[in-house]
């Protein structure tokens, strides 16, 4: 029991450090779900290549969408949250 509260008190303190530090690192984007917590990066407004737009258009007659290195070649950050099973109705003692 205590092993699994500590875990859960880990995963939220990591939740709100991760909350707090990206709005001041504005080059990366928070995404927090029950199984996994990712910080995924953004095209950076001062690149001079794709002006934030995170790339530019190519081609002709179908044109495809080539993506900016300035987002692109930066890895994500990924950290997978244990399962935690359904607390039981009755206490074990």
């Amino acid at each position: 029991m205590r092993a699994r509260t500590a875990v859960l008190v880990a995963a939220a303190v990591l939740v709100t450090v991760a909350a707090g530090a990206v709005p001041e690192a504005g080059h990366w984007r928070l995404y927090a779900e029950r199984h996994r917590i990712e910080l995924r990066p953004r095209p950076r407004r001062s690149c001079p290549d794709c002006r934030a737009a995170g790339g530019w258009w190519v081609g002709g007659l179908f044109p495809e969408m080539e993506a900016c290195g300035c987002w692109t070649d930066r890895r994500e950050l990924s950290v997978r949250l244990r399962a935690v099973p359904d607390w039981p109705d009755e206490p074990s003692f």
